[in-house]
């Protein structure tokens, strides 16, 4: 149950900053991405020791594909990381005053670079992939330990900085249900894409891991 709870805090903790920031900067690119990458460094070094800090379901994929957790883990997981994202996007609203901004994911809106779904469903499938990879590589070896956390919330940075222009980024289903949940309309329809893509990237990126880069 610990583990289930900081998975829940994680992404609570996860989405709300992250998600608050780009509301409040308007979407400021370096500042979210900062924010996202920052949080998950921090959560990694407080919650990692329990419960690996997933905090994202598509990380949690990765883990059950190089069986590194069970399927009734990966469940629960996944339970405690949609209802944190809710939670935090219900406390965004509260905080802000609306539910009509809490830094949904979204393609096709003025200004954005992913001008129609399959362009979405590209970019994040994509920064998934690089995102799971460096996860899977730097948690396999013991001596990364203590640089592992640091390594994943640059690489959540990174991706950002590309993705924010597309699609908003994601790569993870759980922060983009959150809002949209509360949120409803465009982006409450357009949500699917951004569960789908990121699980495919992880899947792809453990395919990858398994085939690759896993030390025999």
């Amino acid at each position: 149950m610990k583990k289930y709870i900081c998975e829940f805090v994680g992404t609570f903790v996860l989405t709300l900053v992250g998600c608050g920031v780009a509301v409040v900067t308007g979407a400021n690119v370096v500042a979210t991405s900062l924010a996202f990458g920052l949080t998950i460094v921090a959560m990694a070094y407080s919650i990692g020791n329990v419960s690996g800090c997933h905090i994202n379901p598509a990380v949690s994929l990765s883990m059950l594909m190089t069986k590194k957790m069970t399927l009734k883990e990966f469940a629960f997981y996944v339970v405690a990381q949609i209802l944190g994202a809710i939670a935090a996007a219900a406390v965004l609203g509260v905080l802000l005053s609306s539910f009509k901004a809490l830094g949904a994911n979204t393609y096709g809106a003025d200004g954005q670079l992913a001008t129609n779904v399959w362009i979405a469903l590209l970019v994040e499938c994509i920064l998934t992939f690089i995102f799971v990879t460096a996860i899977l590589g730097v948690t396999s070896k013991k001596e990364n330990n203590a640089v592992a956390g640091l390594v994943i919330g640059l690489t959540l940075t990174l991706v950002h900085l590309l993705g924010i222009s597309f699609t908003g980024t994601s790569v993870n289903p759980a922060r983009s249900l959150g809002p949209a949940i509360l949120m409803c309309g465009t982006a409450l329809k357009q949500v699917w894409v951004f569960v789908v893509a990121p699980l495919v990237g992880a899947t792809l990126a453990s395919l990858f891991y398994k085939g690759v880069l896993k030390e025999k």
